[in-house]
Order: structure tokens, then C-alpha cells, then sequence
């Protein structure tokens, strides 16, 4: 019985492997925080490109090169998918187009979610020479992350509604 007394006291007090238990004690939390900050990354670097799709795309409307061309829809989809292809996939991006009267009557143009919350788009109209024209584009960004889908997500589905809007002034692109 001594000896075995001896031997767990011994035991106890040997820390050789100290450093591997502490380590694989902090190895999960650590990888899945790096995860996350790498999968946050993406979602931001996905709404960068969603911006910058959506100001490529509306100077083809504000150039009159979009209205001018055969079909405007598809000149302008495909410049915006085109654009935002890196990070998000063009089948999931949604747009509407609509012509307002002016800059002061933006705000009596909100977007409309259906139940999902995706944007409902109210068509594509890119108006003509000397138009106010209002642009949005929604991108439902999905999340791989368990837990952080929960955190971050705006909807049941872990994922969360991304959305730029531009409101611009055609030229008069007609000589």
C-alpha cells in the first residue's frame, strides 16, 4: 500500500506532458475562434464585393449604356454577377431598378422582405436621359460556422441579409 502511496505522489507531481494536457485543453476553442474569425472575414469581404458589383453595375445606368443596349436587365445582371462573383454566388443575389421622381422621394421607396426575409424586388426600370434612378441589390449571406450562425444570423437559417443601395442621376447620354 506504501508503494503505491509513493507512486501517486510521484505521479501527481510529474509534469513532463503538462504542456501537451494544457495544450489539448485549449486546441478546440482556439481552432474554432479561428474559424470564426476567418469565416466573419469572408462575410465582410462578401459585402465589400456586393457594394462594389452594385456600383459597377449602376454605372452602366448612369452611363445610359444599360438602357441603350438590347436588354438592359441582362446587360446589367451580367455585369453584376460578373463583378460579384468571387464571393457570392449570382444565383443568390437579387436586384431591383426602379425610377423615382427625385432624390427627396427615396425614402418613400423601401424594400420589402417576404416572410424568409429576402428582398422582394419591384422590377427593373432604369428610366432614361436625366433620371433618378434607384438601385439595391441583396445578398443572403449563408453561414457554415455552427454557433456563430446562431450569433450573427438575422434570420432561422443562419444566415444574414446583406444589401447595397446606390440612388444616382443618369446622364444625358443621348446626343
Amino acid at each position: 500500500m506504501r508503494h503505491i502511496v509513493g507512486w501517486v505522489k510521484e505521479w501527481a507531481r510529474n509534469d513532463t506532458a503538462s504542456t501537451a494536457v494544457e495544450f489539448s485543453l485549449v486546441a478546440v476553442p482556439f481552432t474554432y475562434i479561428l474559424i470564426g474569425i476567418i469565416e466573419i472575414s469572408l462575410m465582410f469581404g462578401a459585402a465589400s464585393v456586393l457594394n462594389g458589383a452594385t456600383n459597377d453595375a449602376a454605372r452602366l445606368i448612369r452611363t445610359g449604356q444599360a438602357q441603350t443596349s438590347a436588354d438592359p436587365e441582362t446587360t446589367f445582371r451580367d455585369v453584376l454577377c460578373s463583378s460579384a462573383s468571387a464571393l457570392i454566388r449570382c444565383n443568390r443575389l437579387q436586384y431591383e431598378v426602379i425610377a423615382i421622381p427625385d432624390f427627396d422621394s427615396f425614402a418613400n421607396f423601401p424594400p420589402n422582405f417576404n416572410d424568409d426575409g429576402d428582398l422582394q424586388p419591384q422590377g427593373f426600370d432604369a428610366g432614361g436621359v436625366n433620371t433618378t434612378v434607384l438601385i439595391r441589390t441583396a445578398y443572403r449571406y449563408q453561414f457554415m460556422t455552427p454557433m456563430l450562425g446562431e450569433v450573427l444570423s438575422d434570420a432561422s437559417n443562419n444566415s444574414r441579409l446583406m444589401m447595397a443601395t446606390v440612388v444616382l442621376q443618369t446622364e444625358p447620354y443621348e446626343f
